[in-house]
């Protein structure tokens, strides 16, 4: 990461981000969980001959934290161990599957179960895979607590087949407002349209973008003349209008990118192939619904409504460090070294991101500060609803007015602090990036002198060849 950059300003950034996420996300699975022994995935048993023997496990895994083998938890640095009961099934053929009655998933054709770390090789490859490339856990034991569970008829196959409790209710909107799709033509369609929105908004981002010199990483230019006076004239409007035109792109940039997965898994591969990867119901959306932060304020924002992709990573090194402690996880003093670490890695990820960039850029004043901060405006909102709480304020205040509250400080937070991020964005040159290959606008007339239709060109990948073996790769 020291040596590695990119002219092409996103994959510069994307070099430091994925290169600490893999780290991250290592020790994750390696040092802070005990992966082979405490995890377990849902999968399609095979409807053949294979399928006579039936695990009937002790463990009761179905969410974020849940019970596996004998009632341990599937968290930080737990030894988790799975104990497998194997019984016989009415079936047409006698025989017992090879493993010693374990399930054998290879067909992907029958009804669904929990499956633990396997002994086929084949099949060992396909979980490790699963679980390396999923990050949220679902149809995982480990599940992240905002997603919706899985649907109540998967739910009640994975009883009948391992003995597992069926989570209470079958909502397909998770805690923090994430919607689980129940169907393969409800969720492409929502996929869908939603993607071709996006890119639409890209488009028109990019173009708007393009025409102010801020997004260049040039800060002592004056705005551009198109804009109104009421934010040409005024510092506290224009650094709102700006911070606000940042959310929406990264927003949108962030959607449209989540919005992939489901359309090639589900829309292009399906179950036939990939088996449970391939249900509507693994592909939750990404984000959660924005009434969380009028309710909780900025840990609402953070927790509930943005994504939750790095979530489980976060949570699993903090929990192993306050384990390690010996604090108590909901303690005061367990809760702020919760925030600390989580935002101390989320900073570093994106730190890292800025270190790797082209242009100059502010790694630890710029990402790090932001993300570090974030701690202190959510234990202060925390501490200050308490205080109003024992003074009986709280009480006594109309629940519209407390949610106006929350929507105020997050937003006045932001007003002080995203600067930190977005202008090491704009340093880093990162809105350069042409994020559609064909943009109307700009096909129309819409954008700088001389862009047409086509966005983009030249070589993206080619062969570098170093001095030595492991210095030779595909260069992006």
């Amino acid at each position: 990461m020291r040596n590695c950059r990119s002219r092409d300003v996103a994959t510069g950034f994307a070099i430091g981000l994925l290169s600490a996420w893999s780290i991250l996300w290592s020790a994750t699975l390696i040092i802070f969980n005990d992966a082979p022994r405490a995890f377990k995935r849902i999968e399609r048993r095979e409807s053949g001959p294979a399928a006579n023997g039936v695990p009937n496990t002790a463990s009761n895994a179905t969410t974020d934290g849940a019970m596996v083998s004998g009632g341990e938890k599937a968290t930080s640095g737990i030894d988790a161990r799975t104990t497998l009961l194997t019984k016989k099934s009415k079936s047409r053929t006698e025989s017992i599957p090879s493993g010693g009655g374990r399930l054998v998933f290879a067909h992907k054709t029958g009804s669904f179960a929990w499956q633990n770390f396997p002994k086929s090789i084949t099949e060992r490859l396909d979980w490790v895979s699963d679980l390396v490339c999923n990050f949220r856990g679902m149809g995982w034991n480990w599940r992240i607590s905002g997603l919706p569970p899985p649907p109540s008829w998967v739910q009640e196959q994975l009883q009948r087949n391992d003995g597992t409790k069926p989570e209470k209710g079958d909502s397909h909107v998770g805690p923090t407002g994430n919607v689980r799709y129940h169907t393969t033509r409800n969720l492409l369609r929502h996929k869908l349209l939603s993607f071709v929105v996006g890119y639409l908004v890209l488009d028109v981002c990019k173009v708007v973008m393009m025409l102010d010199p801020y997004f260049w990483g040039v800060f002592d230019r004056p705005p551009p003349s198109y804009l109104p006076a009421i934010i040409a004239t005024s510092s506290t409007v224009l650094r709102t209008y700006r911070l606000v035109f940042t959310l929406l792109a990264i927003y949108t940039a962030l959607q449209t990118i989540f919005f992939l997965g489901p359309l090639l898994f589900v829309g292009l591969i399906g179950p036939k192939y990939i088996g449970a990867r391939g249900e509507p119901w693994m592909y939750p959306d990404a984000f959660g619904s924005y009434r969380s932060i009028f309710d909780k304020g900025l840990a609402g924002w953070w927790g509930g409504w943005w994504h939750q992709t790095f979530r489980f990573a976060f949570d699993s090194s903090s929990n192993w460090a306050v384990a390690k402690l010996g604090w108590d996880r909901k303690s005061l003093k367990g809760k702020v070294l919760h925030l600390l670490i989580a935002f101390s890695l989320s900073g570093s990820l994106h730190a890292c991101g800025s270190y790797t960039m082209w242009p100059p850029t502010q790694p630890l004043r710029g990402p790090f500060l932001f993300f570090f901060l974030q701690t202190w405006g959510i234990i202060g909102q925390m501490f200050a609803a308490k205080v109003l709480q024992r003074c009986g304020i709280t009480s006594r205040t109309p629940k519209l007015l407390r949610q106006l509250t929350n929507f105020l400080y997050v937003h006045v937070w932001f007003y002080y602090t995203a600067p930190l991020l977005v202008d090491d964005f704009a340093r880093g040159g990162i809105w350069l990036f042409e994020p559609v290959p064909i943009s109307l606008l700009r096909g129309l007339g819409f954008g700088l002198e001389g862009e047409g239709w086509w966005r983009w060109g030249g070589v993206y990948l080619r062969w570098h060849r170093g001095r030595r073996w492991w210095e030779s790769g595909v260069a992006v």
